[in-house]
C-alpha cells in the first residue's frame, strides 16, 4: 500500500485554502503500480461498461463480502486489497472496468489462476468482457520447447525490456482457455519495477482491444460512405440539370435527409473513433515505457503494433475525416441550392410585384379617364346644393334669383372641384411612385 499523506486539516500557513487541494495532491497518487514479489502468475480482465456502474461496484462489495474485507466507497474508483490467497486489483475507468488478480505460484500457466474467485461470482459479472489474459513471471529464461509449449504453437513476438532487466513473450492470440498470455522474465528488477512492467503489459493490452473497437465500425461505415457519396454525386448533376422549381424543392428535400443521416452517422460514431486515437496514442506511449531492445530473429512487440494496429486506428481517422469532408460537402451543396430556390422565389415575386404595378397604372388611368366626368358630376352637385340654399333665402331675399346665381357660380364652381381632384390625382401619383420606387430597388444579400 502507498504511504498517506499526513493530516493537513489544519495547514500551518493562515490561507484561504482552496476546496480541491487535497484532491489535486493526491490525484497523482490514484492507481499505483503494484508491489510484485517474486514469481507470480497474474490473471487479468477487462469489463466494458454500458449503464452499469453502480451495479458493478455492488459486484465489487459483494466479492470484498464474501471474503471478509473491506468494500470500497461507493465513490472509489479502485480498489487494492489482499484477499488471503490472491490480491485484488480492480481500477474502473470511464469506460470499461479492469480486474486483476495476483497469486504466487512459479508454473506458469499451468493452474487456474482464478480456481480462488467463485464461479457464481464471475458468472454474474455486469458488462461485457473485452480482455481477458493470463501473466506469468518467471525467472528462468525459457528455452524454445517451453514457448512452444506455453503459447500452444503460436507465433510469439518478444523483446527485452526495461533496459534489459526483463524479457517478455506474448502471441497476441486467444489460448485454448480462452485467455491472451503474457510471459515476462525478470532478470534484475526489483518488486517495484516488477509490478511496473506488469501494469505496463496490461495496459498495452488493454488500450489496444480497446482501440480496435473501433475498426467494425470504420469497416461498416465504410460501405455507408460509399453509398452516401453516391448519392450526393447524383444529387450534384441533377442540380446543374434543373429546369423546374419543383424540382428543386424534391433535390431540397433529398439533400436534407442525406445531411439527417451523415449527421446521426457522426454523432453515433464520433466518441467510438475519438477514443479509438486516444487508446493507440497510450499504446504507443506504452511502448515507449518498456524501451524495447529488440532479440535476434523476433518480432518485437512495436514492430507487431505498427504493422497490425496502426492501419486500423489509420482505417478509423480515415472513416472520420470521410464523415467530416461529407458533412461539408453536402452543406455547400444544400447552400447553393438554398441560394437558387431563394433566388427563383424572388424572380416570382418581383414578377407579382410588377404584374400589380401594371394593374396600378390602369387603374390610374381609368380614374383620369373618368376624371372629367367627376368634375361635372360633383359640380353638379354643388350647382344643386347652392339652388336649394338660394331658394331657401327667397323668403328673406325675394329678388334673388336661384338661375341667376346658379349660371354665376357655375364656373366658379367647375374650376374650384377641377383644381382640387387635380390636387388630389396629384398627391396620389406620387405616393404611388414612391412605393414602386422602393419596390423596383433590388434586395441587397
Amino acid at each position: 500500500m502507498s504511504p498517506r499523506s499526513p493530516d493537513i486539516a489544519a495547514p500551518a500557513l493562515s490561507l484561504n485554502v482552496h476546496p480541491m487541494r487535497s484532491v489535486l495532491y493526491e490525484e497523482l497518487h490514484n492507481r499505483p503500480s503494484p508491489v510484485i514479489e517474486g514469481c507470480c502468475q497474474v490473471a487479468h480482465f477487462t469489463v466494458k461498461l454500458n449503464d452499469n456502474r453502480q451495479q458493478l461496484h455492488a459486484h465489487v462489495v459483494e466479492l470484498c463480502r464474501r471474503f471478509s474485507v473491506p468494500a470500497p466507497d461507493p465513490e472509489s474508483s479502485c480498489l487494492y486489497q489482499d484477499f488471503g490467497g490472491f490480491e485484488l486489483r480492480w481500477e474502473r475507468h470511464l469506460e470499461f472496468s479492469n480486474f486483476t488478480f495476483i497469486v504466487h505460484d512459479s508454473e506458469p500457466f499451468a493452474a487456474d489462476t482464478l480456481a480462488f474467485i467463485p464461479k457464481d461470482w464471475l458468472a454474474n459479472m455486469p458488462g461485457e468482457l473485452v480482455v481477458a489474459v493470463n501473466l506469468a513471471v518467471v525467472d528462468k529464461v525459457p528455452d524454445d520447447k517451453e514457448l512452444y509449449r506455453w503459447f500452444e504453437g503460436q507465433r510469439v513476438s518478444g523483446a527485452n525490456v526495461m533496459d534489459g532487466k526483463a524479457t517478455v513473450w506474448t502471441a497476441f492470440r486467444l489460448h485454448s482457455d480462452g485467455f491472451g498470455r503474457i510471459l515476462a522474465v525478470n532478470k534484475s528488477m526489483n518488486a517495484s519495477e516488477n509490478g511496473r512492467l506488469v501494469q505496463r503489459l496490461f495496459e498495452l493490452e488493454t488500450y489496444r482491444l480497446m482501440s480496435l473497437l473501433a475498426l467494425p465500425v470504420a469497416r461498416r461505415m465504410g460501405n455507408e460512405l460509399g453509398r452516401v457519396q453516391g448519392s450526393l454525386a447524383q444529387l450534384n448533376l441533377s442540380i446543374s440539370q434543373l429546369e423546374d422549381r419543383q424540382d428543386e424543392r424534391e433535390l431540397l428535400k433529398s439533400l436534407s435527409r442525406l445531411a439527417a443521416d451523415v449527421e446521426r452517422d457522426r454523432s453515433d460514431t464520433n466518441f467510438r473513433f475519438a477514443a479509438a486515437v486516444a487508446y493507440h496514442d497510450l499504446v504507443i506511449d506504452r511502448l515507449n515505457q518498456l524501451d524495447e531492445q529488440p532479440i535476434e530473429g523476433v518480432q518485437s512487440f512495436r514492430e507487431f503494433l505498427e504493422r497490425r494496429l496502426t492501419p486500423g486506428i489509420k482505417t478509423c481517422i480515415s472513416v472520420r475525416d470521410q464523415l467530416e469532408d461529407l458533412s461539408r460537402r453536402i452543406h455547400r451543396t444544400t447552400s447553393m441550392l438554398r441560394t437558387r430556390v431563394e433566388l427563383s422565389i424572388q424572380e416570382q415575386n418581383q414578377n407579382l410585384l410588377s404584374s400589380m404595378n401594371r394593374r396600378s397604372e390602369i387603374q390610374l388611368r381609368l380614374q383620369q379617364t373618368v376624371e372629367g366626368l367627376s368634375v361635372v358630376v360633383i359640380g353638379y352637385y354643388i350647382l344643386a346644393l347652392i339652388g336649394i340654399g338660394v331658394e331657401g333665402l327667397k323668403t328673406i331675399f325675394p329678388w334673388l334669383s336661384p338661375y341667376a346665381v346658379k349660371g354665376v357660380a357655375l364656373p366658379i364652381v367647375l374650376l374650384l372641384v377641377y383644381i382640387g381632384t387635380r390636387r388630389l390625382h396629384h398627391k396620389v401619383n406620387k405616393q404611388h411612385q414612391e412605393v414602386t420606387g422602393d419596390l423596383d430597388k433590388p434586395s441587397g444579400h
